[in-house]
């Protein structure tokens, strides 16, 4: 049997707090500016540090709080109202990958979990404009 990757990275205690080490860098840093404002209209940073710490529990093989609560882990469909660029994209990614790092997170499996990471949030970009309907063209 294979190891959960929140096994790996450490557990619910170590996954909490690669998530707030996360926001504390989107709330503080050039690259999470947008992305703070985004979350800023929405239902702010503290609702968003809980429902990412939820999501990420089971995505990474823990407890589905998110799925127990909403009935879904479709991260498409969380995010289908946001409009997320390329550049949020790679904003979101630095932060991920300074918190990662920050938290003493590498190797091999960390590596894939970035790549796993990379490939949603490019998934995710879309043609909405900045307050969430589609553009035209």
């Amino acid at each position: 049997m294979s190891q959960k990757m929140i096994d790996f990275i450490g557990g619910e205690k170590s996954l909490r707090k690669l998530v707030n080490d996360f926001y504390d860098l989107i709330e503080t840093i050039p690259e999470g500016e947008k992305l703070r404002k985004l979350h800023l209209r929405g239902h702010g940073l503290d609702h968003v540090r809980t429902e990412q710490f939820n999501f990420l529990s089971g995505f990474l093989g823990g407890r589905r709080y998110y799925e127990e609560k909403y009935g879904h882990m479709d991260v498409k469909l969380m995010h289908a109202h946001i409009p997320i660029s390329e550049q949020d994209a790679e904003d979101w990614l630095t932060c991920m990958d300074y918190a990662l790092s920050q938290n003493r997170l590498e190797g091999i499996e960390i590596d894939k979990l970035r790549k796993t990471f990379r490939q949603i949030c490019l998934l995710l970009v879309n043609d909405l404009d900045d307050w969430g309907q589609l553009k035209t063209k």
